[in-house]
């Protein structure tokens, strides 16, 4: 709980578990909403759901009609897919699927990685309107989370909810000046951390390739040029004004430079590596365990 007194809204959603703590109970309503926009949210974008319009997007090509949201995605995704030269792509999906992490989670791969097709030759993507050339898997998972932290602070601003502290299975929106010291889990034992780092009003989202591993070596981090997961970096950690960009920036820090990133965005981050060293911005006001 990142303040004494505070009173816990606990629940599941989009595969993880969630908290959000508040000065006062949340009541009826505004649980119901936030609920009702997490299944949303999830009937739109996930592609572990049949239902899912990502899903049907996976079934036949065509044209298909996103939510609002698909705006801000475009435009972030286009910029890291850039910036990280195809590396971090919203089509990495089907390379997840290939080796067995995807709906039914066999876990076994059904053959050797394969990267996925460039962005251009198969996807049109403007705004909310999205048009694929051939049956897609569209994986918006390096942002996805982070977006929804975001979206549910909308909601509960829109019940009038100011002072609120959203924990999305560690990534992190603290809406109050008050800063909550926040540990960063150890890459290899998550039962330890590494440090620690105070996130003030802002987001702190991570990605670890410990997080969600499988099989000899397997883990959810893909490059995107080739589809085989990333090995040089094993955690990152991202803050930045909104959870969307730093859940999206702790994924790019696996293929681009801190400083590369921070010529775009306004961010802070630490990167640590598979040798055990680190390297971190200016900004990071954290404190690293030796």
């Amino acid at each position: 709980m990142p303040h004494p007194g505070w009173h816990n809204f606990n629940f599941d959603g989009i595969g993880t578990s969630w908290e959000i703590s508040t000065p006062a109970p949340l009541g009826p309503g505004p649980r119901s909403d936030v609920l009702a926009e997490v299944e949303r949210y999830d009937s739109t974008w996930s592609r572990f759901r049949g239902d899912s319009l990502v899903s049907r997007m996976s079934a036949r090509p065509g044209h298909f009609v996103f939510p609002a949201e698909a705006t801000s995605l475009a435009s972030l995704y286009r910029i890291l897919y850039a910036l990280s030269n195809g590396a971090m792509t919203p089509l990495i999906g089907g390379s997840l699927e290939q080796l067995g992490y995807g709906p039914g989670y066999s876990l076994q791969p059904r053959g050797a990685a394969a990267p996925p097709p460039a962005w251009d030759d198969v996807l049109e993507w403007r705004g909310t309107s999205v048009t694929a050339k051939t049956p897609l898997v569209l994986d918006i998972g390096a942002a996805g989370k982070g977006q929804l932290v975001d979206l549910l602070a909308g909601v509960l601003r829109g019940h009038g909810v100011t002072e609120f502290f959203i924990d999305a299975s560690g990534d992190l929106l603290n809406s109050g000046n008050t800063p909550v010291t926040v540990a960063l889990e150890h890459p290899y034992d998550s039962s330890k951390a590494i440090g620690t780092v105070p996130l003030g009003t802002g987001a702190l989202c991570a990605s670890a390739s410990n997080r969600r591993a499988w099989g000899d070596g397997l883990h959810h981090v893909l490059d995107g040029t080739t589809g085989v997961p990333v090995r040089t970096v094993v955690a990152t950690w991202a803050m930045a004004g909104t959870a969307m960009e730093a859940d999206a920036l702790a994924t790019a820090l696996f293929f681009v430079s801190g400083e590369v990133l921070e010529r775009h965005f306004r961010f802070s981050w630490l990167k640590v590596f598979s040798n055990g060293s680190a390297e971190y911005s200016a900004e990071f006001e954290g404190t690293l365990f030796t």
